[in-house]
């Protein structure tokens, strides 16, 4: 397994830092963290994408499933710090639009 998400809660925000590769092998791993966060009810679930360079199809569908459940629960979903490769693939699927999203910030525009 080539990932490791590190937790970091407070009151009303939980963190969850990504390291390493989503695919088919990790999702399991992050489903068992985030989709419980999802389930309480004003709880702001912060994704940091800082560490992750890959990800799947398998991993947008973990996240769309925690997207649906926070809509359902009446908490909120944050992904920041998606890298260029990352990011286009919520891009090409449309979900940058109904996700709330931040790139990583860069010194130069491409």
């Amino acid at each position: 397994m080539n990932l490791t998400v590190d937790v970091k809660e407070n009151e009303k925000e939980t963190t969850l830092f990504l390291k390493g590769e989503i695919d088919i092998y990790t999702v399991g791993l992050i489903k068992k963290e985030l989709l419980p966060l999802t389930k309480v009810n004003g709880q702001t679930i912060v994704i940091n994408f800082k560490d992750v360079n890959y990800m799947d199809s398998t991993g947008l569908g973990v996240f769309i499933s925690a997207l649906k459940s926070t809509k359902e629960y009446g908490s909120e979903l944050k992904i920041i710090n998606l890298q260029d490769r990352v990011l286009r693939l919520f891009k090409i699927t449309g979900l940058d639009e109904i996700m709330n999203l931040k790139a990583a910030i860069r010194g130069v525009s491409e």
